[in-house]
């Protein structure tokens, strides 16, 4: 066992040497201390500031459209801004280990901010097993791993399943958002759910059409549980005015 982590560390520090960590946002090679982003990156990173914050614009966002415990999210998703790369590095060029490893900021933030301190399990929205073929993961499952790591609370992956194939979101318009995923949500051994605090989690919160069709399928097996929401960002356009 010594000699099998002496050999992971070796391979560990050659890695690194041949393939340094660059910077998701700018690509500048990180430096000695520096964790995901560069320390300039980092403190520019558009932050929501919801965390612990009751009526915080994305849960005003949610109002009549289902019934949440508490919804946020990490930092916002701005049209143009180079922020965005950090999403579409993990979602379209297969660095799924950085979806984990802003999970694990996320739950710092939480734990920091002494939020979502009763949740029971998380669950990650699903992708249809087509999509997840074609991706090779689901990042919201990565997402998942890196807040349960902090948070210490359990990953459901297994629970909530997208049973019918949709297109993308990203060109639909609000109402579209809806229809697409309307209904295409089914959970199995709802009686596992039944009476917890549930986390969903996603990595862009739009119009909330996503989160709350898994919400309703869940409440559909499990009405007497609850839901919070977490999402690495929230669309800055969708809540601009509710603050």
């Amino acid at each position: 066992m010594l000699i099998l982590n002496k050999l992971r560390h070796a391979f560990s520090d050659m890695w690194y040497v041949l393939f340094p960590p660059a910077c998701p946002v700018c690509n500048v090679t990180l430096r000695e201390g520096e964790q995901i982003l560069c320390n300039h990156c980092r403190a520019g990173i558009p932050l929501t500031g919801f965390i612990g914050h009751v009526d915080n614009a994305m849960e005003r966002r949610l109002w009549g459209l289902t019934i949440f415990e508490h919804a946020s999210a990490l930092f916002f998703y701005i049209e143009n801004s180079p922020y965005r790369r950090i999403i579409h590095e993990f979602k379209y060029n297969g660095k799924w280990f950085l979806a984990r490893e802003m999970g694990e900021w996320f739950g710092g933030e939480i734990l920091r901010a002494g939020a979502y301190s009763n949740i029971d399990v998380i669950i990650p929205v699903p992708l249809h097993p087509l999509r997840r073929l074609w991706r090779g993961y689901n990042q919201s499952e990565y997402l998942a791993e890196g807040l349960s790591r902090v948070l210490e609370v359990p990953v459901d992956r297994r629970s909530l399943r997208r049973h019918s194939y949709t297109t993308s979101q990203t060109r639909r318009t609000k109402n579209q958002r809806w229809d697409n995923v309307h209904g295409r949500f089914r959970v199995r051994r709802g009686e596992q759910l039944a009476g917890r605090h549930i986390l969903l989690v996603d990595d862009v919160f739009t119009t909330g059409a996503t989160i709350c069709a898994c919400a309703e399928a869940i409440r559909a097996v499990a009405p007497d549980c609850r839901i919070s929401v977490a999402t690495l960002t929230v669309s800055q356009r969708e809540v601009a005015d509710l603050f």
